[in-house]
């Protein structure tokens, strides 16, 4: 991303102080790359299609409809609906130090035909074929993929590419798709009053939450919950949610156990990866550095200072 921004500093013109915009265009979607230099507080922003935010450098604090206020750092994104306004303060901005932010806004119509695509691919006869980008905004962190992504797309937005508009259309049906599935993960995990708990994938999901240290779940046996084949029930788990069940499984265990080295703090890494649903400690191991970038015993060490 260094790189992507000295080559945008290049060519950009600073004529404000708060929330410097430059643009950058193509088919069916704009990038904004805002800077910000001093402090302020209470800047309003309203775009009239979906935007999909990511902090570069410094820190906001956002005020976005239906979520309390929080600091957006970087490597944090924000998907928000067309038309709603943010409030947004720059508590540390300065002329040394300043804050940048791209904003990524996709055409309402292309997103419409994204997101139509894929609730056929995930519909399960009537079901699971719900999922929108038009309801509130989301506040994503730890999302490599997406940052991985998003950096692609503005390097390509800021470069002289050819074909730029197919490759861009190409990235930004991936980007939303992966949007799409975070949202599902998301809505099926922490909001069940949106998750169609009586629908077979919120069914499954409600079972391995429930059976989270239970060392026998297998994908055969959340197939015949959701009364499919082993083979149909994977495709449509992983199209979903971006994630294939057992990497989503392993994903909740290593939550569990983060909860767990956050209770007690003495208690064996070989301990928690038991009480965790986790048969070998190597196998946690692998799958807790896979997930947390670290040791389990470097993340609990962190704890403790």
């Amino acid at each position: 991303m260094d790189y992507i921004l000295n080559h945008h500093h290049q060519s950009r013109k600073l004529t404000t102080l708060i929330e410097n915009r430059t643009s950058y265009t193509a088919n069916h979607s704009e990038l904004n790359i805002y800077e910000t230099h001093a402090v302020a507080e209470k800047v309003a922003l309203k775009f009239n299609f979906p935007i999909i935010a990511s902090m570069i450098t410094g820190k906001k604090i956002m005020h976005l409809q239906g979520l309390p206020a929080f600091s957006f750092l970087p490597g944090e994104s924000v998907v928000i609906p067309a038309n709603e306004t943010m409030i947004i303060d720059f508590p540390e901005a300065t002329l040394q130090s300043s804050t940048q932010c791209l904003a990524l806004g996709i055409h309402a119509s292309r997103v419409q035909e994204i997101v139509s695509s894929f609730n056929q691919n995930v519909a399960i006869e009537s079901e699971n074929n719900h999922w929108s980008m038009d309801n509130a905004s989301a506040h994503l962190t730890n999302q490599p993929e997406i940052n991985h992504l998003l950096n692609r797309i503005v390097q390509t937005f800021t470069q002289n590419i050819l074909q730029k508009d197919i490759i861009l259309d190409l990235m930004l049906q991936e980007l939303v798709v992966r949007l799409l599935q975070t949202k599902a993960r998301c809505s099926l995990i922490h909001q069940p009053e949106f998750s169609l708990r009586d629908s077979r994938l919120g069914s499954v999901i409600q079972h391995i939450k429930q059976n989270l240290t239970d060392k026998n779940i297998s994908v055969q046996a959340l197939a015949n919950i959701a009364h499919m084949s082993t083979s149909h029930f994977y495709k449509q788990f992983k199209n979903t949610l971006g994630v294939s069940p057992v990497d989503f499984i392993n994903s909740e265990r290593i939550k569990f156990a983060k909860k767990l080295m956050a209770k007690n703090t003495q208690e064996t890494i070989s301990n928690i990866a038991y009480k965790s649903g986790f048969n070998s400690i190597s196998y946690f191991n692998r799958q807790f550095k896979k997930k947390e970038s670290t040791s389990p015993s470097l993340y609990r060490k962190s704890l403790i200072v």
